[in-house]
C-alpha cells in the first residue's frame, strides 16, 4: 500500500513508488538546503547550506551529521567529475571550483570576456568531461547568500568549460534566471530550469530543453517542456528509464519523458535540489529548506 509520501497522478508513476516507504528526515536545522551530490567511494552525502556558508556531511554508513566545510564561500550546486572529485558552485566565490583528491581548491571558472561571473548556481559533468554550469545572480543579489554586487556581465546565462583548454563559453542566453540543468541520460537533450518569476512580474518558472549539436559542444535553439505547477522548478535529476525528477513548493514532481506530470513525492518544506544515491541508486536525497531528506524509489539514478 502507498503511503501518504507519494501522489499518484498517472498510471506510469504507480511502478516508481514502492510501498510502505515512508520520507524519512536524516538533517535539520539549516537555513537553505541545496546542491546535494553523493559520494559513493565514502558512502556520504554533501550539501549546501548557502545562508550559514557551510558544506554539510550526512554519513550513509551511521547517520551521523557533521559540518564537512565552514566558511565554504556560500556554495551552492554540487557534482562529480569523472575522477570522483567535487565541483562546486560558489555564490561568494562567483567561480566553479574542485575539490583535489588532496583537499586542495582548484579555481575551474571565475570569469568571462574579462568579467567576473555572477555567482555559479548548479552544474553537470557531460561524458567528455566538459562541466556546463548556469550562472544567475542570487549570490549577487543580497548579502544572504555571498556578497551583495552588480553583475559585471548584465546577464544570466548556461556555460560550458572546455574540458582540455578551460575555455569558458556561454551555450544558453535566453533565460531570464537560469537555475538547475541536468542531461538526459542519452546526453542528446540539455534540460534547464528559468526561475524568472523570482525578478521578474509573471516571469517564467518552467523547464526547456535544448538539443545538442552535432560537435557535442553547442546547443540549438530550446524548446518548452514543463510549466511548474506549484512554486518554481529548482534542481533536477533523471531516473534511467528518463523521467525527471525535479525539486518545487511542494516536494519533488516526477515529470515523464514526454513532460507530464505522473506523480509527486511529498516533502513538508519547499525542495531545492535532489540527487540520487545509496549502492544501488534508488535513493532520492532531497534538500528541503531547513532539512535533508531521503526517500526509496522503485527507479534508479542516471548516470
Amino acid at each position: 500500500m502507498l503511503t501518504p509520501t507519494f501522489e499518484v497522478l498517472d498510471p506510469r508513476f504507480a511502478r516508481y513508488a514502492p510501498g510502505n516507504v515512508h520520507l524519512e528526515k536524516l538533517a535539520s536545522g539549516c537555513r537553505w538546503s541545496e546542491g546535494p551530490v553523493y559520494v559513493p567511494a565514502g558512502r556520504y552525502l554533501l550539501w549546501s547550506d548557502i545562508p550559514n556558508d557551510r558544506v554539510m556531511r550526512w554519513d550513509e554508513t551511521d547517520g551521523s551529521v557533521s559540518v564537512f566545510e565552514q566558511p565554504a564561500w556560500n556554495p551552492n550546486g554540487h557534482t562529480l567529475d569523472q575522477q570522483g572529485r567535487v565541483l562546486t558552485c560558489e555564490h561568494r566565490g562567483r567561480c566553479v571550483s574542485r575539490r583535489e583528491h588532496d583537499g586542495k581548491r582548484t579555481v575551474l571558472a571565475s570569469h568571462w570576456n574579462g568579467k567576473r561571473l555572477n555567482s555559479p548556481n548548479d552544474l553537470v559533468v557531460k561524458s567528455d568531461d566538459s562541466i556546463w554550469f548556469t550562472d544567475p545572480t542570487y549570490g549577487i543579489d543580497s548579502d544572504y547568500e555571498g556578497d551583495a554586487a552588480q553583475s559585471e556581465i548584465g546577464a544570466a546565462w548556461v556555460y560550458r568549460i572546455d574540458p582540455h583548454s578551460g575555455e569558458v563559453q556561454p551555450v544558453v542566453q535566453d533565460m531570464v534566471r537560469p537555475n538547475g540543468l541536468a542531461f538526459s541520460p542519452d546526453e542528446r537533450w540539455l534540460y534547464v530550469v528559468d526561475t524568472g518569476a523570482t525578478h521578474v512580474a509573471e516571469g517564467p518558472r518552467l523547464l526547456r530543453r535544448y538539443a545538442l549539436s552535432a560537435d557535442g559542444r553547442s546547443l540549438q535553439d530550446g524548446q518548452h517542456f514543463a510549466h511548474c505547477s506549484v512554486g518554481l522548478f529548482d534542481g533536477f535529476r533523471f531516473d534511467v528509464d528518463g523521467n525527471l525528477w525535479a525539486g518545487a513548493g511542494d516536494g519533488v514532481h516526477c515529470l515523464a519523458p514526454d513532460g507530464t506530470l505522473i506523480g509527486k513525492v511529498r516533502v513538508p518544506e519547499v525542495v531545492a535540489n535532489v540527487c540520487f544515491g545509496g549502492p544501488k541508486r534508488n535513493r532520492l536525497f532531497i534538500c528541503g529548506t531547513t532539512s535533508l531528506y531521503a526517500v526509496y524509489l522503485k527507479a534508479t539514478g542516471a548516470g
